[in-house]
């Protein structure tokens, strides 16, 4: 008989460390979309429950280790705990936790290898922390946060091993420049 065994969207691929840049493997806890169909009775109900409120676009809220991300047009993910059974009042609920791989990366150059992959302005003048979008990276559908360290990098699981690689190789090209 074949034992099955649970593995992390990764597997071994990280962390990977190429110069002063720094990708790595992140458990957010439980993701949940909100299909919001109402704003103002949905963030009043996150901020009791959860003590986020419900982000403007492009942007994200978080308090200790709750976020609720930005994730489209009438949507947002919720990050860490499960949702409280009051904001299916408000917006339909996806638990969407086995979907997507979630990695951070970090370094100086973090800017520059995002540059490379991704067709939106990164930059620190441009993106601040807390700021949330949903863009093409290379060629997969992600999700970026500024955090205060760097970037959280949220692909479909299916497209981690994707994830890895490219970044490898715009961590390579960035380092061989420094």
């Amino acid at each position: 008989m074949v034992e099955l065994k649970a593995q992390t969207p990764f597997g071994d691929l990280l962390p990977l460390h190429i110069s002063d840049m720094t990708m790595a493997a992140r458990d957010l806890g439980q993701l949940t979309v909100l299909g919001v169909f109402d704003p103002a009775g949905l963030s009043d109900t996150l901020e009791a429950a959860h003590g986020v409120a419900l982000p403007e676009p492009l942007q994200s809220t978080a308090k200790g280790d709750v976020r609720c991300l930005w994730f489209g047009r009438e949507e947002a993910l919720l990050v860490g705990p499960a949702p409280d059974e009051a904001l299916a009042e408000h917006a339909a609920l996806v638990d969407v936790s086995d979907g997507w791989a979630v990695a951070e990366l970090q370094g100086p150059g973090a800017e520059d290898v995002l540059a490379r992959l991704a067709p939106v302005d990164l930059r620190a003048a441009a993106f601040k922390p807390g700021q949330s979008l949903r863009s093409p990276l290379r060629d997969m559908p992600a999700a970026i946060t500024r955090t205060d360290n760097g970037f959280l990098l949220m692909v479909y699981r299916s497209m981690a091993a994707t994830l890895v690689q490219e970044l490898r190789r715009a961590m390579e090209a960035v380092a061989s420049r420094r």
